[in-house]
């Protein structure tokens, strides 16, 4: 009898051991905030004639509102089973974000390694958005739509996922990582239609951090579930906006980015650059081609008060199509600010502002309109997005 009550002791001990190795975790963020647009799209008889709108939104303050589950098991020698599954919330409304996706901001599964690094497999960022959004505005000051650079040509505010994506992430090697993801299209009857793959690196040491990530994917629109803009919507078509919605044939998308944050104090700043190209975007073959410049700053003046301010200058180099016509000659100015108040470790009130001002010549031959996050083209060459939210983490 003892022997048995023993054996069942000893048991029970180790059941216990093995599930303390495992681990699922719930977690989430609710940013929810009162937002006021100067100049909103607001389309009459087949005119936009634009229009103030105040409207309560969830998607584009200091974070996009989600809920998650993460979890890991441990399986000996450093070696790790990891998920996540990640979903965008409407707290409007209730409905999913990513256009209705179930769970469209993050699905993967994998195997992750103190050693060897991580290899992932499923719905996940791509390598600009995992090395070069850290050392741009939208990483370290507001990751919020407002601080988008006009239409997230670059990606660098994770308006697409990749689909169908492998990833792999080095360990930390004295502060320089690296990685690479590889997007299989699904095309039937074309291996490599649809997909494409993308790579960066990154270097933290003291005050300073450097990133620079690589994205091409081939046929961008192609059908759903095969083309990297396909059904990756925030809500928001990438190509909705007069900015690049001319571009919709293009065969291919690539993005150069790189940048640079510097920490001294209670000041952060960074530099960043990006590179974005249509291949073949217009009838007859031209490619149309964009460069975003984008400087930051943020000031912590104690432990629950910070503010911060960017300003990034976007160009569009002109491009003539078989008809003749030239357009796509366009440049953009954005002025972002921003103040956060934390009432807590888990909950802050903040309020931010966007201005942006257009110029030239838009995708369609039209003149240029603004834009702010992908909210929908204003009726003129400027617009002005306010506003004062709430956010609760958990």
């Amino acid at each position: 009898m003892k022997k048995i009550l023993l054996a069942s002791a000893i048991a029970g001990t180790v059941s216990i051991s093995a599930h303390a190795q495992s681990s699922v975790v719930l977690y989430g963020i609710i940013d929810e905030g009162v937002q006021y647009n100067t100049n909103a799209k607001n389309v009459v008889n087949g005119t936009n004639v634009g229009g103030r709108q105040v409207t309560l939104d969830s998607a584009t303050g200091l974070n996009g509102s989600r809920w998650g589950l993460r979890g890991a098991e441990d399986l000996g020698n450093g070696l790790k089973a990891i998920f996540t599954l990640e979903s965008g919330i409407n707290v409007s409304n209730g409905a999913f974000g990513q256009g209705g996706t179930p769970f469209g901001r993050q699905a993967f599964v994998g195997l992750s390694s103190s050693r060897f690094g991580t290899l992932t497999m499923g719905r996940q960022y791509d390598a600009v958005v995992t090395y070069v959004q850290p050392v741009a505005a939208y990483g370290y000051v507001a990751s919020s739509t407002l601080f988008d650079h006009p239409g997230d040509l670059d990606n660098l505010g994770n308006t697409v996922r990749t689909n169908n994506a492998i990833k792999y992430g080095s360990p930390n090697f004295n502060g320089l990582t690296f990685g690479a993801v590889v997007s299989l299209g699904g095309e039937a009857g074309n291996v490599t239609g649809g997909g494409g793959y993308s790579a960066g690196a990154a270097y933290a040491s003291g005050p300073i951090t450097l990133g620079a990530g690589y994205n091409y994917f081939k046929n961008p629109t192609g059908t759903a579930g095969t083309g990297f803009f396909t059904d990756n919507q925030n809500g928001v078509s990438v190509l909705g906006g007069s900015l690049n919605s001319g571009y919709a044939a293009a065969t291919s998308y690539q993005v150069i980015a790189a940048g640079a944050s510097y920490k001294i104090g209670p000041a952060k700043f960074n530099v960043a650059y990006s590179n974005t190209q249509y291949g073949d975007a217009v009838s007859g073959g031209a490619n149309a081609m964009f460069n975003t410049a984008e400087v930051g700053l943020k000031w912590e003046f104690k432990q629950n008060l910070y503010a911060g301010a960017t300003y990034n200058y976007t160009k569009g180099n002109s491009v003539t199509n078989a008809s003749g016509q030239t357009l796509g000659d366009q440049h953009y100015s954005q002025f972002s600010l921003v103040t956060d108040y934390s009432l807590s470790r888990r909950t802050d009130v903040y309020i931010l502002g966007t201005w942006q001002k257009a110029s030239g010549t838009s995708s369609t031959g039209a003149p240029a309109v603004a834009n702010i996050g992908n909210q929908g083209d204003s009726s003129n060459n400027h617009q002005a997005i306010v506003r004062l939210g709430l956010r609760h983490k958990f």
